[in-house]
């Protein structure tokens, strides 16, 4: 029997994706000082563009520190951000938080009962989101935008999703660019595969961040994305995921009407041209006022309703232009689309405790035993055409223990027993060297990665110990470990995905389990 990680199913890992928002550090300030069980991990996916960006400015207080883990995506977009983060993560949960909310104080109490209620279909768990608006005045335009995410569905302000669930549909889907729909997308994909999403009970804040007053006319870019989501989902995508109609067919009429008067006057139909003018600006103006009429009506914030009015209904009309020429090449895009994860391109295989049985130091030939069952898992692999490399360290070789004729002399026997298997990538430093390839560094799965031409992320490595589990995790790889009596107990529980021995373990690969 296969046994997997998630079986006591309410360990979690937080990703935060940022930007250098001065946020980030309020939201570690509120995780740090709540009760209730802390994240496995805190992964901050630090996604300014540029590889000088520099630290974040933001200090990780004391009772996180031991747990945070920082990566930089350089740019890629939020979407891209949130990849990185949960393909780093390793708990059976990954909570998706924005570096601009505040856990409330009891947020992670109430996350583990939001994680404990979910039944084994429950593939998302999403948070109440609480936007805090003036009680002194009416809010502005844009703080009523801000405070529509207390009703949005599926938003990754707090989200919660099994990272089951994430590689069962290949993640977010990159192709959107903006921190806009990308949510709505997975949730479409995460039901489409024949899962659950559910509404939890804790609760962040979200403060209406500043913005100057031109904010709603480059929010229309999200129309592009909205033309995206109808090409991957179809014209029906807003009903099913839960989201409020637009006001796309107002605005298209409208900027209809103003670029019909500009054409008639340019053609000298004056008639022509003062109808559809008439027509434009009282769609202008009916706009304008149903913006004006809930908000504070100061002339500030009259004179923003009346440009942004005038600029967004051809901004949005743009947007949505750009979206469907961005269908047409949809097809072409196609190999960037998420794919669910299912079998590996590639295995590559630790040595001693995971194809042959562990003799320390081992440079005798006539020592080597194989693991029981580990030529016929291995014969499974070649036969689906799987390529194989063994990642090892062989630290006696630094230590003066062995010579590199010995360990080579071993390897070849081990072969003579279980037949062939690819490349051999050993690293024989001492552990004190400081080298890259030592596991738990990358190095060796890189290297091994590189020599088969497979992408790292395609690769899955098998294991013993911990520090097979996180070579993999580092270079971006699935990790399986197969314990033995060696494996301490701390790593059985950290590895993502661990199986009963070696067969167990392709039948974890090659069966698309997770």
């Amino acid at each position: 029997m296969v046994v997997r990680s998630d079986a006591p199913g309410h360990a979690y890992d937080i990703v935060v994706p940022t930007a250098g928002r001065s946020s980030l550090q309020r939201l570690l300030d509120a995780l740090a000082a709540g009760p209730g069980l802390p994240p496995r991990a805190l992964i901050l996916v630090d996604d300014r563009p540029g590889a000088a960006a520099g630290p974040l400015d933001a200090t990780v207080p004391d009772g996180l520190s031991p747990r945070v883990e920082v990566l930089a995506t350089g740019g890629r977009g939020p979407a891209a951000a949130r990849n990185a983060g949960w393909r780093l993560a390793r708990a059976p949960w990954v909570v998706f938080l924005d570096d601009d909310v505040v856990p409330a104080a009891d947020w992670r109490g109430r996350l583990q009962a939001d994680l404990r209620a979910a039944g084994p279909g429950v593939a998302a768990i999403q948070g109440r989101i609480r936007v805090p608006l003036p009680a002194d005045r009416r809010p502005t335009d844009w703080e009523r935008n801000v405070a529509g995410l207390q009703d949005a569905r599926w938003i990754t302000a707090d989200l919660a999703v099994r990272r089951s669930a994430l590689r069962a549909v290949g993640g977010f889907d990159e192709r959107f660019p903006r921190a806009y729909r990308e949510d709505a997308d997975l949730a479409l994909r995460l039901r489409s595969a024949g899962f659950e999403l559910a509404r939890g009970d804790r609760e962040v804040v979200h403060p209406v961040p500043p913005a100057d007053r031109w904010v709603s006319v480059r929010k229309q870019a999200g129309n592009a994305d909205d033309a995206l989501m109808a090409a991957l989902h179809g014209r029906d995508w807003r009903r099913r995921a839960d989201a409020p109609p637009g006001r796309l067919a107002a605005h298209a009429a409208t900027t209809a009407l103003g670029l019909g008067a500009a054409a008639a006057a340019a053609a000298g139909r004056p008639r022509a041209a003062a109808a559809l003018g008439a027509g434009w600006l009282g769609a202008t103006a009916q706009f304008a006022l149903k913006r004006i009429a809930p908000g504070p009506r100061t002339p500030g914030e009259i004179a923003t309703m009346v440009l942004t009015s005038l600029m967004i209904p051809p901004t949005a009309t743009a947007y949505r232009l750009v979206g469907l020429a961005r269908r047409r090449r949809l097809r072409a895009d196609a190999a960037r689309a998420p794919r669910p994860e299912t079998r590996p391109d590639a295995v590559l295989l630790d040595r001693d405790g995971t194809l042959v049985v562990d003799v320390p130091y081992n440079g005798d030939p006539a020592e080597v035993r194989p693991m029981p069952g580990a030529r016929a898992a291995l014969d499974r692999l070649r036969a689906e055409g799987v390529r194989l490399a063994v990642v090892s360290n062989q630290s006696g070789i630094g230590r003066g223990l062995l010579t590199e004729a010995e360990v080579a002399a071993v390897n070849r026997r081990v072969e003579e027993l279980l037949g062939p298997l690819g490349p051999w990538l050993v690293c024989p430093h001492a552990p004190d060297a400081g080298c890259v390839c030592r596991k738990p560094a990358p190095g060796l799965v890189l290297a091994a990665a590189e020599r088969l031409g497979v992408e790292p992320e395609r690769c899955a490595l098998v294991g013993d110990i911990g520090a097979d589990v996180e070579a993999a995790r580092a270079a971006g790889a699935r990790g399986v470990l197969v314990p033995t009596p060696r494996t301490r107990p701390e790593e059985v529980e950290a590895a993502p995905e661990r199986a009963g021995d070696l067969g167990e373990a392709v039948d974890l690969l090659l069966g698309g389990a997770r």
